[in-house]
């Protein structure tokens, strides 16, 4: 695999996956109080527990787009 078609591949994956971030936060926000009571009955959770859940589940995701996908991006663009 050639250097151009690596940071192609790396620029689409922190593309997508920075979009799916953003659409995954809009939907925590816009459709909460709907989510919280699913997922509370499917989980047996508290509501607070949810948005905890939904607080780690965004901040880990965030992380691991931004270690694996925006920094190798970055790293070859600067090589």
């Amino acid at each position: 695999m050639t250097h151009e078609t690596l940071t192609a591949v790396f620029g689409w994956m922190t593309v997508l996956n920075l979009g799916l971030l953003i659409f995954s936060t809009l939907m925590v926000l816009v459709l909460q109080d709907w989510a919280v009571r699913i997922h509370g009955r499917m989980f047996q959770m508290e509501p607070a527990d949810v948005r905890k859940a939904y607080f780690k589940y965004l901040a880990n995701y965030k992380v691991l787009t931004l270690v694996f996908c925006l920094m190798p991006w970055l790293a070859l663009k600067l090589a």
